[in-house]
């Protein structure tokens, strides 16, 4: 077998840059979950941070396009700065949380509490926090779960109220109550700590910078590997090396934590992988190419044809999808599992990514190229949106964690994949000469920017005041509207066939070739 050595540096950049994120991209929301923030106020950072790809990808593109000479070191330094970003993360302190001990509790209420019963007094006055409360002598029969109670603790300066309700004693002789704050609370300390504040800022610079390099990553392969190159059988390893180390990682991570998750085994494997990503980088071969006389003059003639406009409002329709899978899949999955009594979550969701990538992604390109020749690509993009509606509506009806495994596996495929093959080639096919990175900027911005920003945003709202099944249910309904509406436009608005037009989608094989742009 021939194995072109040349090509090695771009498969193992792809292989170990995906692999170093494999075990940190699929938790970050889960991650600030279990710092207490809220699902809105999680879809509210999520859904800002795709607003900022919308502007850093076309500029990093254009930075790179312009200075080619300097490329591989400013595409260098953004590795390490994204790698430290999420390293750091790790060392993040758990917010304090308020701790009361009531001694010999006689009666069902508790009016006023002593200063000295707080163990680590709250940082915030004029708040009302919830605490989770255990004793050895409460009723089982209590309307709460077995041995807790509720209770409310209010700071106002040195002012201290705390009142304990539906407590219901075996006897009347006294007993201890121990209360802890409950990290689900939403009283508004969290959101002026230094905890808070670091992970937003951390997981910011990490994920723009993951984004960034993602664009660039895609094209420099294309000018490495030349027009007659086979893009896919190099991308393809990124998606293999995001499944390896999410699968290893979901496994360590559940083997070393105890009541606590702890994410230091995932923190390790990013940092190995992404030491030896540096050291590919180093050996890429980047050729030289011409730097194009006037870019904005051929980006703003492409952004005037309307198949291109609404290519572009269909592909952030698919974002907003994306975005909501993307950011909060795990999160359902760790509620139906809380549901479920469910165990071993974080292995079922590094199976889950490796079915995602090894199966359904890596599966589903092998035949991308002969379903798109059958179907041709304005069916294709409406079959997605299909597919999308049942794969969020399995979801809802699954039973258990467990059940989202071959879902994921089947679907993943269909949706992502076949999306992303299209998006990306779409928007290699429209670049002007020299002008690759800033147009796969601009595309992908429109996807995982605008439309990333959409779900999230909407996404976390709807899951903290509607559920998480029903949310879930109206994204499966919006995914099967789109994928009418885009069939319909198609059929009345842009009725003459692609090929007669200016702009059109790449031919099967070439589209295959320029698979997804991310993992």
């Amino acid at each position: 077998m021939h194995v072109n050595k040349r090509l090695l540096p771009i498969k193992a950049h792809y292989f170990f840059f995906m692999a170093a994120m494999g075990p940190i991209l699929p938790q970050l929301s889960v991650f600030g979950k279990e710092l207490g923030i809220s699902s809105d106020v999680m879809g509210t950072i999520t859904g800002i941070l795709p607003l900022t790809f919308l502007l850093a990808k076309p500029a990093f593109g254009l930075l790179v396009d312009v200075y080619r000479n300097y490329r591989k070191s400013i595409f260098m330094i953004l590795i390490v700065i994204m790698t430290l970003s999420y390293a750091v993360m790790n060392f993040i302190p758990p917010r304090p949380l308020l701790k009361l001990e009531f001694k010999n509790v006689g009666s069902t209420s508790l009016d006023t509490c002593n200063v000295t019963d707080i163990e680590r007094g709250a940082k915030c006055t004029n708040q009302t926090v919830s605490l989770i409360c255990t004793s050895n002598c409460l009723n089982e029969s209590t309307s709460f779960p077995a041995n807790t109670i509720s209770t409310n603790y209010s700071s106002q300066e040195e002012n201290i109220i705390c009142t304990l309700t539906n407590v219901t004693l075996l006897d009347n002789s006294p007993c201890d109550i121990h209360c802890i704050e409950d990290v689900e609370t939403d009283n508004g300390c969290l959101y002026k700590s230094f905890t808070f504040w670091s992970f937003v800022l951390l997981m910011s610079v990490g994920t723009i910078g993951f984004n960034v390099i993602n664009s660039i990553s895609d094209a420099i392969c294309f000018d490495v590997i030349g027009e007659d190159g086979d893009y896919g059988k190099q991308r393809v390893w990124g998606t293999i090396g995001f499944g390896v180390t999410a699968l290893i990682a979901g496994y360590v991570v559940d083997f070393f934590s105890g009541s606590i998750t702890s994410y230091t085994p995932a923190f390790l494997i990013m940092l190995a992988c992404s030491g030896i990503d540096l050291i590919a980088c180093v050996k890429l071969k980047l050729p030289i190419i011409p730097v194009p006389d006037n870019i904005f003059k051929d980006l703003k003639q492409l952004m005037s044809n309307r198949s291109v406009m609404t290519f572009i409002i269909f592909a952030i329709f698919a974002g907003i999808l994306d975005g909501l899978i993307i950011y909060f899949l795990f999160w359902y999955l760790e509620e139906l599992a809380i549901e479920t009594n469910t165990q071993h979550v974080k292995l079922i969701e590094g199976l889950i990514v490796a079915a995602e990538t090894l199966g359904g992604e890596v599966i589903f390109f092998s035949i991308s190229g002969k379903i798109l020749e059958r179907f041709g690509h304005v069916h294709c993009f409406s079959m997605c949106f299909i597919n999308y509606a049942l794969r969020l509506g399995l979801i809802s009806l699954a039973p258990s964690p467990w059940w989202i495994l071959p879902i994921e596996f089947f679907l993943q495929g269909p949706t992502y994949a076949l999306t992303y093959t299209t998006i990306v080639a779409y928007a290699n096919e429209l670049a002007p000469p020299g002008a690759s990175a800033t147009m796969q900027g601009i595309a992908a911005g429109m996807d995982d920017g605008v439309g990333y920003a959409i779900g999230s945003i909407l996404g976390g709202l709807l899951f903290k005041y509607v559920g998480n099944k029903h949310t879930l249910q109206i994204f499966s309904a919006f995914g099967l509207l789109c994928s009418i509406a885009h069939s319909l436009i198609h059929r009345t608005l842009l009725h003459r066939p692609l090929s007669e037009k200016s702009v059109e989608y790449k031919n099967p094989e070439e589209a295959y070739k320029a698979t997804l742009e991310i993992s």
